[in-house]
């Protein structure tokens, strides 16, 4: 009969943790693919140089560690991070103005441009920005002036003519164009009510022009 051998039982395989980083002009982001990890096991510890990421990873025994000797300092008080059901997310604060080459290690320094201190010194201290509200009253007179300003040509000078005296003249001159225009048929506008106030004002069709009623 042959002998079995007890095989000693294999070690679970550790799931394998990606993460990846970016940057922006003030932060560099940090997200690490750990899918429904439980916030209340999500240990994070800043320091002025460095970064600690613990976690459990969810349906594993294992415990997920990452540790990270950063390229340049932050600021830990204004670091933050996230738990999301489809990963973890890190802010760093930087502390200076610098575009990180690498994570960690030594990183080279790449100085964002920026507008230089002495320059910010001297310039006296920043004021506020304006803020423009718009003057209503102004704009809508500045309207009516433009409007009145506007001169009218052909027709639409002469009726704005014959607006202009209804609208300022007196009761007489309004009964008068009103009287005329109604009886001639359009074709008499009289503002002298003493003349048409007498009789009918008769049609007048200009040169060359037969005045035709409708029935």
């Amino acid at each position: 009969m042959s002998e079995t051998k007890d095989t000693a039982p294999s070690e679970p395989v550790k799931p394998k943790i990606k993460h990846d980083w970016y940057q922006t002009e003030a932060q560099v982001v940090i997200t690490i693919l750990i899918k429904n990890a439980p916030k209340d096991k999500v240990k994070v510890h800043y320091s002025d140089k460095s970064l600690s990421v613990s976690s459990s990873i969810p349906d594993s025994d294992n415990e997920y560690s990452l540790e990270i000797e950063l390229a340049h300092e932050i600021v830990p008080s204004m670091c933050t991070h996230l738990v999301t059901p489809s990963k973890i997310e890190v802010k760093l604060r930087k502390k200076e103005g610098l575009r990180w080459t690498v994570l960690e290690g030594e990183g080279s320094e790449e100085k964002i441009k920026t507008i230089p201190q002495a320059i910010v010194d001297a310039s006296g201290p920043q004021q506020p920005p304006k803020i423009y509200k718009k003057d209503w009253d102004k704009i809508e007179k500045d309207i009516k002036k433009m409007e009145e300003e506007e001169k009218p040509e052909g027709e639409a000078a002469l009726n704005a003519l014959f607006q202009k005296i209804y609208g300022e003249g007196s009761d007489e001159v309004r009964r008068a164009m009103n009287k005329s225009f109604v009886e001639s048929g359009g074709t008499v506008l009289s503002t002298n009510w003493k003349q048409v106030a007498k009789d009918k004002v008769e049609v007048k069709p200009p040169d060359g022009l037969e005045f035709k009623k409708w029935d």
